[in-house]
């Protein structure tokens, strides 16, 4: 972007810039720009069975649903088939930037990469890691191969140089993970200056498991901060069930949390105080969470984002709701802050990329109607949100 200025100037930039007026393209008053959607949490493997099998609680989901359907990426026609449409599917939901969680698989997972690249979406592609899981024994790995294909995962990155794909160090969740992971991966996210991605605090069977695994710990958030997984570059999913404690920890760390309110409330999981974290300082972003949410539209998680608010209202945690607004700019320019990307992406300003969706609201096939007293106050409003 080399300037945002009024349309009345445009023979002025003109002589300024070098270009011709006759060059350029004037939008319809139906037509308008707004930056790129940013999902800052989606499991690429679980879009095979999207929309389906949300019955059962996040733990006993994992392991009845989602660690079996995982470990057919083994198979790369299989991964190629799933994960060509998943990022087909979000590109034309306009999800410009996508963080993805892949499988234990590494080969899949650098296959998820290409497909990525090919498309021309930006993305943080991360290769799952767990050593732990007794429930479904043949989806787990070795710690120290577990270690050894993430910084395989790195070192491919490099030789590649993906323009918009990025790695990013992916352990599970803390049940899925020994001590031992888990300080490892913390020193290569640390020895190769890598973001950080996983789940903390989803449920509260959850958060009692965790804390009935690592005693030593006063808290989940304290595990992940002691094994240097806690950082400025670091997202974590769902974080329903933080204390006050954890939040100014969260804080401190400048690391950021993934709203996925879709997932929230289709597994049952919480409901998630936005208010109060952005209220303690913490970068926020929203994510689909595909396929424990059922949607991968983030015009979806806006809304769900606006009905979690509009619950915690109704039952009086909050004398006051989000904004359509507010929700709009965590789907965009907060995803953007919470994935470190915002001095590119997320809003409109001089020299950050041109990151763009043109919407046309006469589109033949817009999922909407528009009437002749409404108008764009709102994205506009919402874009100029900080």
């Amino acid at each position: 972007i080399v300037f945002v200025e009024p349309a009345d100037q445009l023979e002025q930039l003109a002589k300024t810039w070098g270009f011709k007026t006759f060059d350029i393209r004037q939008l319809s008053k139906h037509e308008f720009f707004m930056p790129g959607l940013v999902d800052t949490h989606i499991h690429a493997p679980q879009y095979s069975f999207t929309g389906t099998r949300v019955d059962l609680p996040l733990l006993q989901w994992l392991t009845s649903y989602t660690f079996p359907t995982e470990a057919k990426y083994q198979d790369s026609g299989f991964a190629e088939e799933v994960y060509t449409r998943v990022v087909r599917r979000t590109l034309k939901n306009g999800t410009t930037t996508a963080c993805y969680f892949a499988t234990i698989h590494t080969d899949s997972s650098l296959l998820l990469a290409e497909i990525i690249d090919k498309f021309g979406q930006r993305a943080f592609v991360g290769k799952v890691c767990m050593d732990m899981n007794e429930s479904v024994p043949q989806y787990r790995e070795i710690t120290a191969d577990s270690v050894q294909e993430t910084e395989r995962i790195h070192n491919v990155f490099h030789y590649f140089q993906y323009p918009r794909v990025q790695p990013i160090i992916t352990p599970r969740f803390g049940p899925s993970c020994t001590e031992d992971l888990l300080n490892a991966l913390g020193d290569l996210a640390q020895t190769h200056d890598l973001r950080v991605q996983s789940h903390i605090s989803e449920n509260e069977e959850e958060v009692k498991l965790v804390e009935s695994m690592f005693p030593a710990y006063q808290n989940y958030t304290e595990l992940y901060d002691k094994t240097k997984l806690l950082t400025s570059k670091t997202v974590m999913a769902h974080a329903c069930h933080l204390s006050e404690e954890e939040l100014k920890l969260f804080s401190l760390r400048g690391a950021a949390i993934s709203h996925c309110p879709n997932s929230n409330f289709s597994l049952r999981s919480g409901v998630l105080n936005v208010q109060k974290v952005l209220e303690h300082n913490v970068k926020l972003g929203l994510g689909t969470d595909v396929a424990g949410g059922y949607s991968a539209s983030m015009l979806d998680a806006i809304r769900k984002t606006m009905m979690a608010s509009n619950t915690l209202q109704i039952n009086k945690v909050n004398e006051t709701g989000l904004t359509l607004e507010e929700a709009f700019q965590l789907a965009t320019l907060g995803g953007s802050q919470a994935l470190g990307l915002d001095d590119v992406i997320g809003n409109f300003e001089v020299g950050k990329e041109f990151d763009a969706l043109l919407i046309n609201t006469k589109a033949s096939d817009s999922p909407f109607d528009l009437f002749s007293a409404d108008d764009f106050e709102v994205i506009r409003t919402g874009l100029m949100l900080k």
